[in-house]
């Protein structure tokens, strides 16, 4: 069932982000999201809203329109749900491209709203796991505060639309760990400093 394979990227997506996720939410099988929702279930009541792990006030509504090409309608109720719990951030697994109406929604709220649009298609299988992809992780703010305007300057870059930094949610400015395996030494460890679009790095002043 395809809803069933997109949401079960999403729990592990919402979990890298440190979101609270337990383990039934990952688990779940197709046969018990079938017994639990029905065959012919409404997408839009599917929608999840989770906190993060150490902090109550960030939380994230995700939400799975049932307008195959969403519009008007869906983006006034999902901003009306948001305002109802007082929240700015949320992803819609859509399943085609929005309208025009819509895109130019989401451009002029964006001051105020932080909403993050996958296709479904995207979210079929879990990039993270495919085996070129290395382990990601990014620095909190006490790990990069004492020099991330040198590493800013020095590092390699990594845009907002790359499609790993959009499945972890990356913010620009943040600093990201990447691991890989390494014959010689165990693991091999660099970072990227991530961009909005490309650009020249930061000055060190």
């Amino acid at each position: 069932m395809r809803l069933y394979r997109v949401r079960k990227t999403v729990m592990q997506m919402l979990k890298d982000r440190d979101y609270l996720i337990v383990d039934h939410d990952l688990n779940m099988t197709m046969l018990q999201f079938k017994n639990k929702h029905g065959e012919n279930m409404k997408r839009e009541d599917r929608t999840i809203n989770r906190r993060k792990r150490d902090d109550k006030s960030d939380q994230i509504y995700v939400f799975f329109p049932d307008e195959p090409k969403v519009g008007a309608k869906t983006m006034k109720s999902c901003i009306t749900r948001m305002n109802q719990e007082n929240l700015i951030r949320a992803i819609l697994a859509v399943q085609q491209n929005l309208s025009p109406f819509a895109e130019t929604s989401i451009s002029e709220m964006g001051s105020k709203y932080h909403l993050e649009i996958f296709q479904e298609t995207e979210l079929l299988v879990n990039i993270k796991e495919h085996v070129l992809v290395p382990e990601h992780r990014f620095l909190t703010n006490e790990e990069k505060k004492t020099c991330w305007r040198v590493w800013a300057y020095f590092l390699p870059l990594i845009q907002l639309i790359d499609p790993i930094a959009r499945y972890y949610g990356l913010k620009r400015g943040q600093v990201v760990k990447i691991i890989r395996p390494s014959e010689t030494a165990g693991r091999y460890v660099t970072y990227r400093y991530v961009i909005q679009v490309q650009q020249q790095k930061p000055g060190l002043h």
